[in-house]
């Protein structure tokens, strides 16, 4: 039972490649070179709206839907644990190191998969963005508010848009490799 295991997930590891698998260390500089642009990205944003604005401030872009805002995000997502007095600064951060390490591994095991290997990118972005953040400020900077009337998403950055897409990819890249399965 777990060699016909073993045995479907390496098929099915060869098709999502194109039949290729192994690590490829030209496409993995490419894609931490991509990481590093969505890093920078993250980054410069981050320090305009901290230089411009102030906790609080805000500049309506589209009313009624989204404003460009700053907030200084002590948690996680959704502000999750801001207010538990300075441990979970380290806690997220031991989190982010963790991500960071496996999705390296990962991006270099599996970087000619084009689809798994641009969202592991993502998220070690992301996790990278928000990481430096937390080491830096002990916060997460955050900016992007969309809202229909009174009710607000929690702003967030680049960074954590570049984490949810990144495992948005990852489900995607699952679904069509057992789609292929079936197939």
């Amino acid at each position: 039972m777990a060699k016909s295991v073993s045995s479907a997930k390496t098929a099915r590891s060869t098709a999502r490649a194109g039949g290729r698998t192994g690590a490829s260390p030209a496409r993995f500089s490419l894609w931490i070179a991509f990481g590093f642009l969505i890093l920078i990205l993250d980054q410069a944003t981050k320090f305009w709206f901290e230089r411009h604005l102030d906790p609080g401030d805000f500049v309506p872009v589209i009313d009624g839907f989204f404003n460009l805002t700053l907030a200084h995000n002590y948690g996680a997502a959704f502000s999750f644990l801001a207010s538990m007095g300075g441990w979970q600064r380290w806690l997220f951060s031991a989190i982010a190191l963790a991500v960071i390490v496996v999705a390296l591994r990962l991006l270099w095991k599996h970087s000619r998969q084009t689809l798994f290997a641009l969202s592991l990118t993502l998220i070690l972005s992301g996790a990278l963005g928000n990481l430096i953040d937390r080491s830096l400020w002990g916060y997460v900077i955050d900016f992007l508010d969309f809202y229909l009337g009174t009710w607000h998403w929690p702003a967030f950055n680049i960074a954590d848009t570049a984490i949810c897409l990144g495992a948005a990819g990852i489900i995607i890249d699952e679904l069509i490799g057992v789609s292929k399965e079936r197939s």
